[in-house]
C-alpha cells in the first residue's frame, strides 16, 4: 500500500512536521486495498460502528484510555481548565474545556478569527463552486450546502481538520445573528487524507449541520461541521439569536472531525501564510481565535 506522509506546517514556529495518524495502518487499508470495499462499506456508510464507539467513550470503562492518548499525542493538559484525573469518560475528556488565556484573540470586528484548532486549508476564490482538499477529489458547496448554495458560488472557503489530539470545541469566527441552521444525515468516512485521496466525497457524503449567520461585516457566512467515522455526535450549544466572535458555537465527540467554513465573493481576505501554505498544498496547523481573514 502506499505511504504518502502527511505533511502540515505549523503556524506558531514556521516549520513543517509530519502528522502522526491513529490507526494509520488500518485506515491505509480500509481506503486503500481493493480487498477492503466490503469493510469500508460497512465501517463508514454506516453509522452503526460509530455509535458503538461514541457509547463506549461515553461510559466509565473508557476513562482509562485517557492517560494513554494524552501521552501518545503530547496533548498540552496545563491549558485544560480542569485536571486529567477530574473526568469521568473519555469524551468527558475529549470535549475539555481550556482556559480563556489559552486561546486568545483579536477583537477587531474587522478580523476574522479561526473557528478551531486544526489543520487549515484555504481557497481565496472558488472556480464557481469547486474546491480540492489536499490529497483529494475536486468537491462542491453544492453538494455540501444543498439548498443555500448558490450565494457563495465563486467564494471563499476554509477547512479547519480537527484531529484527535485537538482541542474538539469551535467557536464564531465573526459576530453576527443565526439566520438558518440545518442537520443532513450522511455516512461518516474519515476526514484524514488518506481518507480523501481514496475518493469518498467527504463533504457531501457524510453527516453534516450547517448554520447561515449574518454579519454587518461581512455578508452572511456559512459555518457547516462535518461528523466523521467515530464521531459520536456533532453538538451544537447556540442554534439561534445573537453570538459575538469567539462565543463558543458546540463540540464534537471522539473522532477526526471537520469544521468548513464559507464566505461570499468579494467578502474576506485570508492571512498570508494560510494563503501560501494552501497553494503548496500544505495545511496549517492553527489555533481557535488566531487570524484566518480580514474583512475587505
Amino acid at each position: 500500500m502506499q505511504r504518502d506522509p502527511i505533511l502540515v506546517v505549523d503556524r506558531d514556529t514556521g516549520e513543517t512536521f509530519e502528522e502522526v495518524v491513529l490507526g494509520e495502518k488500518w485506515i491505509r487499508w480500509a481506503y486503500q486495498n481493493a480487498s477492503a470495499k466490503p469493510v469500508e462499506k460497512l465501517l463508514f456508510r454506516s453509522a452503526l460502528i460509530s455509535r458503538l464507539m461514541g457509547a463506549w467513550f461515553d461510559s466509565r470503562f473508557s476513562r482509562g484510555k485517557i492517560s494513554a492518548v494524552i501521552e501518545d499525542l503530547s496533548i498540552d493538559m496545563s491549558e485544560a481548565t480542569e485536571p486529567t484525573e477530574s473526568y469521568a469518560t473519555f469524551n468527558d475528556f475529549f470535549a475539555r474545556n481550556l482556559r480563556p488565556e489559552a486561546r486568545p484573540f483579536d477583537p477587531s470586528p474587522s478580523v476574522i478569527a479561526s473557528p478551531a484548532d486544526g489543520r487549515v486549508l484555504v481557497f481565496p476564490e472558488l472556480a464557481e463552486d469547486v474546491f480540492v482538499p489536499v490529497k483529494g477529489y475536486p468537491m462542491s458547496i453544492r453538494t455540501m450546502l444543498p439548498g443555500i448554495a448558490d450565494r457563495f458560488i465563486g467564494g471563499a472557503l476554509a477547512i479547519v481538520r480537527l484531529c484527535p489530539a485537538d482541542y474538539h470545541r469551535y467557536h464564531f469566527p465573526a459576530s453576527g445573528q443565526i439566520s438558518a441552521a440545518k442537520d443532513l444525515p450522511g455516512a461518516l468516512h474519515s476526514v484524514n487524507p488518506i481518507a480523501l485521496g481514496a475518493g469518498p466525497d467527504v463533504f457531501g457524503e457524510n453527516k453534516r449541520s450547517w448554520t447561515l449567520i449574518d454579519t454587518d461585516t461581512i455578508g452572511s457566512y456559512a459555518f457547516v461541521e462535518v461528523g466523521a467515522f467515530g464521531v459520536g455526535s456533532i453538538i451544537n450549544t447556540r442554534t439561534s439569536g445573537a453570538v459575538e466572535k469567539m462565543d463558543e458555537k458546540g463540540y464534537f465527540k471522539f473522532g477526526g472531525s471537520t469544521v468548513v467554513v464559507v464566505f461570499e465573493p468579494g467578502r474576506v481576505q485570508f492571512s498570508d501564510d494560510l494563503v501560501a501554505n494552501s497553494a503548496k498544498g500544505r495545511e496549517t496547523l492553527a489555533k481557535v481565535g488566531q487570524p484566518l481573514a480580514t474583512a475587505i
